[in-house]
């Protein structure tokens, strides 16, 4: 009785497996005997295991985004003259969607933001108020490294404000007003004269011009023509400066209709190109882009960098999985979710796609 157990015991320890050779990748590290190669080092992350790989996964997605071409696809047989064009084909490249939180611009991802925007690396940009107004305050004034412990009580006695540990005078603020309210009233001036009816994009673009400031990705952004939608406009600093102006100088209306009949067409006219979806962080960003892809049937490809959980049932938590049952995203779409901190992530990401390609010649600015 007591061997037939030990034998059933042994079984069940000892279980059969089915093999996976050749049907997955093997987990492997980097070697650092070779040397210090960082190429080599952020290859082998997607054979790394956990978010690693899953870090590899997304680079692996976005260089697909960036290397797709119309003529990568079978000609249609309703497609125009010019589809059926092999020269127009090779020219014709994914749309490429990106979205950021607001707490990103004041890090150094600015920075890197910057460089994708000045370069017309990406198509259309969706942020928050906050990822509008500390780009601009940025070119005013410093924001400065602090310490996530530091006491909210004692740095409201020092006029400092905490964005996690980064630290932010509130005299940038005070800089940010004087700057911003004189164009506020040149815009007003131009709805009552000139009949120019503002939206948010399009006073975005006006801050773009305005702040002249090669460090900010909003002027390249107004440089380039590059879309920047802010759904949320009133909430953050620049709805506060909009809230006082409207008792200093009344009048200036923000169409918010007008920019999401643009937002929605960005999607909308993307065809015959694909769109490709990269979101930091969760909230407005990534819904509005989202949502916009659901006019036309879904995204193509996604990456998504958060550290968001689903348990809630919140969106910014949701796997590209949930966008695929509301149509945001393909059945058939190459997706990715990265559970990590962005300024970690997005970086090693942009050197490893968009700044590589660029470094061997791609040409980066896509046909509308």
């Amino acid at each position: 009785m007591e061997e037939h157990l030990v034998t059933e015991a042994h079984s069940a320890a000892f279980k059969e497996s089915e093999s996976l050779e050749g049907k997955c990748s093997k987990i492997e590290g980097y070697d650092f005997n070779q040397g210090v190669d960082y190429p080599r080092l952020l290859s082998s992350l997607v054979t790394t295991g956990f978010q690693a790989s899953k870090l590899g996964d997304a680079i692996q997605v976005v260089n697909q985004m960036l290397d797709w071409r119309l003529a990568d696809e079978s000609i249609a047989e309703d497609c125009s003259e010019e589809e059926r064009d092999v020269a127009y084909r090779k020219s014709v490249k994914c749309k490429v969607f990106l979205g950021f939180t607001s707490n990103l611009v004041s890090s150094g991802v600015r920075d890197t933001i910057r460089y994708l925007v000045e370069h017309h690396m990406v198509d259309v940009v969706v942020t928050t108020t906050g990822g509008i107004e500390e780009d601009l305050i940025k070119c005013l004034a410093p924001t400065y490294k602090g310490d996530f412990s530091l006491p909210g009580a004692y740095l409201r006695s020092k006029g400092l404000n905490r964005i996690g540990n980064l630290l932010v005078p509130n005299d940038n603020y005070c800089k940010f007003e004087d700057w911003i309210i004189p164009i506020f009233d040149q815009m007003l001036k131009e709805q009552i004269e000139e009949n120019v009816l503002w939206t948010p994009s399009k006073l975005v673009a006006r801050l773009g011009k305005e702040i002249n400031n090669k460090s900010s990705y909003l002027y390249w952004a107004y440089k380039n023509n590059i879309p920047v939608f802010c759904p949320g406009l009133t909430d953050g600093s620049l709805g506060d400066m909009l809230y006082f102006h409207s008792f200093r100088n009344p009048g200036l209306i923000v169409d918010v209709v007008q920019d999401i009949r643009a937002m929605n067409g960005e999607a909308v006219h993307a065809n015959p190109r694909k769109t490709g979806m990269i979101i930091l962080g969760g909230g407005i960003p990534k819904h509005h882009i989202c949502n916009a892809n659901m006019m036309r049937n879904g995204a193509d490809y996604a990456v998504f960098i958060n550290t968001a959980q689903e348990f809630d049932g919140s969106d910014s938590g949701a796997h590209p999985d949930e966008a695929v049952s509301w149509g945001k995203i393909r059945g058939s779409a190459k997706t990715v979710k990265v559970h990590c901190d962005a300024t970690i992530a997005f970086p090693l990401l942009v050197a490893e796609t968009f700044a590589k390609k660029s470094t061997v010649g791609l040409h980066t600015d896509n046909a509308k």
